[in-house]
Formats: C-alpha cells, structure tokens, sequence
C-alpha cells in the first residue's frame, strides 16, 4: 500500500509518523507553545528531523468545549506557515481543517494533503477537496468538537465507526474523489469515552478491514491521562508511545503524533515484531 503526496510516494507497509503542529492558543496539548511563527518553523524542521513522514498543520483547535474561529483567522495561522515549510522542506504538509475555503488556500499554498475531522461533510468541503486533487482523510466524530464528549453513546462503537468510515468513503469517491487518495481515521477521543476508544483500540483490524490506509491519533488523548492515573497531557508521552504500538500491531498505517522520536523509534521495533511474526 503506497499513498501519493505531491512528489513524494508514502510506503505504507512501514508505519509512519504524522507530526502535530498546532498554531492555536486553545489545543489541548501545546495551546499557544507554536502559535509564535518563528517557533512554529523550527518544531516542523525538528520533526522532520526526528522522522516524521508528514507535518500536519492545524490553525483551530477541535478540542471539547474550543471557541470556533473564524476563515481569515485560520488562513492567518496556517497559510504563511505552510508556504515558508513547502518552500523549504522536503517533507510532506498536510492541512488539518474542515473549511473548504482553508483546503483550497491551504492546497495553493504547498499542502499536499487534507485532514478533516468532519469527514468532508462541512457545506462545500467535498467540492472543495475534489478540486484540490490531493488525499484526504475522512474522521469520525460523534456531534460537534464543543459538545461531542457531552455523553457520547453507541450501540456497537466499532460498528458504527466503521459504517460511517465505509459510507463516508463511498460518498467520496462517487464524488470523484479516487479512492488511492481516500484515507480513513476512527477519530479517538472525538464524541468517544475511555471503553468507547478501548473497544476502537481493541479491534482496530475491523477497521483496517476496510481496505483504506488507516491514520490513528491518540497522542496525548485524556483516555491515556485516564489510564495512568489522571496526568496533564505533557506527562502522557509513554502512554501514547504504548498506544501507538498497539495500534500498529493492529493495523493502523500512519501514528498522529506530538512526540515524534519517541513515536518513530517505538514503531520501528513494532514493525519489526509484525513482520517477523511475532
């Protein structure tokens, strides 16, 4: 399995790190640690550095409870960031927003991918992917990033995230959108509690089932502050690094991740226990 961004050719039967960076005062990670320009360049080199495959640029934060920002606010978070990184990087740059207006300014501006939590379901958002002719990926998400962790219920967690994931991408690429180009994430902690995200955690390869290269960010999510005793997100780094194993094992193709040495060298040892067999 093999995912094309801009010149670059992803191999995806190696796992691969996708680097968080966040240009917004609010995240639930790093709120306000990159929103500084000059800082914001030198985490995407060192993420490079450490062996991420794709930075994934945000400019609004989609954590519960987030003020929405307005298109102009995240153009002015995203847009100079992304030229200044595609006109000196060599590695990739995805887009993480639902707004069409961003996906094609985004795209303009050297994003070779588009990440959106709303699965292109945004008024505009498919049209708007369709025209900029790059990979995206479709999350699920149970409500709206404000109020979805308000008592999140599911019959079967991992059944409904799969139907929503398998119509999503069937929608897409009547659409027009070729299904090469079509990636899939279950969204963990996006309108899910602590056994909804175990149960997704637990049998991710129904997931993988689906056929479509599978992105998974549990980096720093509160379940892992759950887990461990309720530590503050900058304390989560282990948690995540085991989450990310497990997720690999499992299936997922590409880790969304803050820590990415730690992730990168984590999954190289993972990768070489699944294709041994082990």
């Amino acid at each position: 399995m093999q995912l094309q961004l801009g010149r670059h050719t992803l191999d995806l039967a190696q796992p691969q790190v996708m680097g968080v960076l966040n240009r917004t005062p609010d995240s639930f990670s790093d709120g306000g640690v990159f929103a500084d320009f000059a800082a914001a360049v030198r985490r995407a080199h060192a993420m490079a550095g450490e062996g991420a495959a794709i930075i994934d640029i945000g400019g609004e934060s989609t954590r519960p409870g987030a003020e929405a920002v307005s298109v102009q606010q995240e153009l002015d978070r995203v847009i100079p960031l992304i030229e200044r990184l595609a006109g000196e990087m060599d590695t990739p740059v995805s887009i993480d927003t639902g707004k069409p207006e961003v996906m094609r300014e985004a795209v303009r501006a050297g994003a070779v991918m588009i990440n959106d939590v709303y699965a292109l379901r945004l008024p505009g958002a498919l049209t708007a992917a369709l025209a900029c002719r790059v990979p995206v990926c479709l999350m699920h998400m149970q409500g709206e990033p404000r109020g979805m962790q308000q008592n999140p219920r599911y019959a079967d967690v991992v059944t409904e995230v799969r139907d929503f994931l398998e119509e999503r991408t069937r929608v897409c690429e009547a659409a027009g959108i070729p299904r090469s180009q079509i990636l899939v994430d279950p969204g963990f902690g996006f309108g899910k509690t602590l056994a909804h995200n175990l149960a997704l955690l637990r049998r991710l390869q129904e997931l993988a089932l689906l056929g479509q290269p599978l992105l998974v960010g549990l980096s720093r999510k509160s379940s892992i502050g759950t887990l461990l005793g309720g530590v503050p997100p900058m304390e989560r780094l282990h948690g995540s690094v085991a989450a990310a194993v497990v997720a690999v094992l499992r299936g997922a193709h590409i880790i969304r991740a803050h820590d990415v040495k730690a992730t990168v060298e984590a999954l190289k040892v993972a990768a070489a226990a699944r294709l041994d067999g082990c």
